[in-house]
C-alpha cells in the first residue's frame, strides 16, 4: 500500500524548491544592490563582503533618477483610472444586455489586448507628435488604455455575470435611477473585481517598456527607460542598476499585498 503521507511531503518539496526557482533572481539583484561594480565582478559571493548604501542615496538624491519612479507613478495612476472608468459601463453592457454582435465586439476587444505594442507604435507616436501630447504622462496613459481596457472589461463582466439580475431589477422598482443604483449598490458588490482589474491594469502599465520609451523623452521619461541608460561605452553600471530594480519590485509588491484577496477571489471566479 502508497504511504498516503508521502503525498503531502512531496508537494511541500516541491512548493519549496518553487519559492527557491522564483526568489533567487529577486534574492541576487537584492544583494548586487549592496555591493559595488568592483565587488560584482570580482567574485561571486551570496553575501555582500563590502557593504554599501551608495547605489541608493545615487537614485534617491539625483533627479534624473527619482522623477522616473514619480513620472511612472503618474501615468501609471492615471491610466488606472481611465481603464476603469471606461470599462465598468462596458463591462456593464455585456453582461446585461444582448445586442447585434455583442460577442463580436467582445472578441474584437480581446485582440486588441493580444496584439503587440509595437505594432501601434508609428500610429500613436504619429498622432501625439500632431496634437502636441508628446513627453507628457497623458501620452503613455492613453496609449496603455488600448491594451488594459480590453482586459478590464474582461475582468469586470465576468464579475457583474454573477450578479443576479433581479438585483437591478429590484432597485428599479425601488425608485433608483440608474447612476445612484450603479454607485450605490451595484459597485459595492464587485468590488472584488474592480480591485483585479485595478491590479492588472497596473502592472501592465508599470513594467510597459516600449511605448512608454518612444513616448517620451524627458519630462515624463519613466523608470523602466531610465534604467536602460546605465549602459555606456565603460560597460554597465550592475550596482545602480541592481537598487533601481530593487525600488522598482516596491510599488508592485505593496499593490499585491492590498488587493491580494481580491485576486484570490477572481482565481476563484475563474476570471483571472
Amino acid at each position: 500500500m502508497t504511504d498516503r503521507s508521502f503525498l503531502p511531503r512531496k508537494r511541500t518539496v516541491f512548493l519549496i524548491l518553487y519559492l527557491v526557482f522564483a526568489l533567487l533572481p529577486i534574492y541576487w539583484m537584492v544583494v548586487m544592490s549592496f555591493k559595488t561594480n568592483q565587488g560584482i565582478l570580482a567574485e561571486f559571493s551570496l553575501f555582500p563582503r563590502e557593504f554599501t548604501l551608495d547605489n541608493y542615496r545615487l537614485i534617491l538624491t539625483d533627479p534624473s533618477w527619482y522623477m522616473g519612479y514619480v513620472n511612472s507613478l503618474i501615468y501609471v495612476c492615471l491610466n488606472m483610472i481611465m481603464a476603469i472608468a471606461v470599462a465598468l459601463p462596458a463591462a456593464y453592457a455585456f453582461s446585461r444586455y444582448s445586442f447585434l454582435g455583442d460577442k463580436h465586439v467582445f472578441f474584437w476587444l480581446l485582440t486588441n489586448r493580444m496584439t503587440p505594442p509595437a505594432v501601434f507604435l508609428l500610429p500613436f507616436f504619429q498622432l501625439y507628435t500632431t496634437l502636441g501630447l508628446m513627453d507628457t504622462h497623458w501620452a503613455v496613459a492613453s496609449a496603455h488604455l488600448l491594451f488594459n481596457v480590453p482586459l478590464a472589461v474582461w475582468i469586470l463582466e465576468g464579475f457583474m455575470s454573477g450578479i443576479p439580475r433581479e438585483i437591478d431589477e429590484t432597485a428599479y422598482i425601488d425608485g433608483y435611477s440608474f447612476p445612484r443604483f450603479f454607485l450605490t449598490i451595484f459597485l459595492p458588490l464587485i468590488k472584488s473585481g474592480v480591485g483585479v482589474a485595478a491590479f492588472f491594469c497596473f502592472m501592465f502599465s508599470w513594467v510597459e517598456l516600449l511605448l512608454a520609451r518612444t513616448l517620451t523623452s524627458v519630462d515624463a521619461k519613466p523608470i523602466v527607460a531610465i534604467m536602460t541608460r546605465t549602459v555606456s561605452a565603460s560597460g554597465m553600471d550592475w550596482a545602480t542598476l541592481a537598487a533601481a530594480g530593487t525600488l522598482t519590485i516596491v510599488p508592485g509588491a505593496i499593490v499585491i499585498w492590498f488587493v491580494r484577496h481580491y485576486i484570490a477571489k477572481g482565481f476563484a471566479m475563474g476570471r483571472v
